[in-house]
């Protein structure tokens, strides 16, 4: 027994002790079937946090320590290999960037980020131009299109609600669509601001470039046979991000419910 305990380098104490409660029925294990629920029910991308927000009666440290001892480990959002092409663009028609990555808003309708991403189905590629509310994380606009040309974005940004873009800084990096005069000249008649990340460098449009990543692993896009199905998986996804997708850096509230939230603290009122 003394050479079977040195090879697995525990103590003969420790191994008596061990014995003694081996046939103990295990007091995690109602614990870890409702933590192992919500976890499959993520296909395995939920951590603790996501969890936690799903069952807020249960202790954070518990579902930490559970996850550990069961191996619950969710999948790592893979880095986006995604580079959108750029065309190169007259030095006049960058704007500079006056949001300077101050991503802490605390008054919803004032800065906004806005960019384009690429999602495979099964017919080819499609895309996707976002706008983002920096300060509650509401997508305000979207457009689905099978081509990537100025009408995927000029449609984004007149999509925005009236009330939310009156002297509002919009922020993007220098892709051809953006620097444009015809984008341009529609974000002037908003009355809006523009605002542009400096070349090559993706942090300064961290709001929506996250947002990419979150939707891409939870969005089931690659099934979809056709450009409607996709386009409707996108506008039901959008709704479920805005209006049921809790964030545990925005009080565990939805984006809206974080809106309301803000506004509500601005003006004394209360939101809905």
């Amino acid at each position: 027994m003394s050479i079977l305990c040195d090879l697995a380098q525990v103590s003969r104490c420790g191994y008596y002790k061990w014995l003694q409660h081996a046939d103990e029925p295990d007091k995690d294990y109602a614990d870890y079937l409702t933590i192992k629920k919500v976890f499959d029910g993520s296909k395995g991308k939920f951590g603790w946090r996501s969890i936690k927000m799903a069952l807020p009666a249960m202790n954070h440290k518990k579902i930490q320590r559970i996850m550990r001892k069961y191996s619950l480990i969710a999948k790592v959002r893979r880095r986006n290999p995604y580079r959108d092409a750029k065309k190169k663009t007259m030095e006049n028609r960058i704007c500079p960037n006056l949001l300077q990555r101050e991503f802490n808003q605390i008054i919803p309708f004032k800065a906004f980020c806005t960019d384009i991403t690429y999602i495979r189905f099964l017919q080819g590629f499609a895309y996707i131009s976002a706008i983002k509310d920096v300060a509650s994380g509401e997508v305000v606009a979207w457009n689905v299109s099978l081509y990537i040309d100025m009408s995927l974005v000029t449609e984004t940004i007149r999509r925005m609600p009236q009330e939310s873009h009156e002297n509002a800084l919009i922020h993007s990096d220098q892709g051809f669509q953006y620097t444009s005069p015809s984008y341009i000249e529609i974000v002037k008649e908003m009355g809006m601001i523009q605002s542009m990340s400096e070349k090559g460098k993706c942090l300064d449009n961290a709001p929506i470039e996250s947002f990419w990543g979150h939707m891409k692993d939870e969005l089931d896009y690659e099934s979809c046979e056709t450009f409607g199905e996709l386009s409707l998986k996108v506008d039901e996804y959008m709704r479920y991000y805005n209006y049921e997708r809790r964030q545990w850096t925005r009080n565990k509230m939805t984006p809206v419910e974080y809106r309301n939230h803000l506004l509500s603290k601005e003006t004394g009122v209360r939101c809905f």
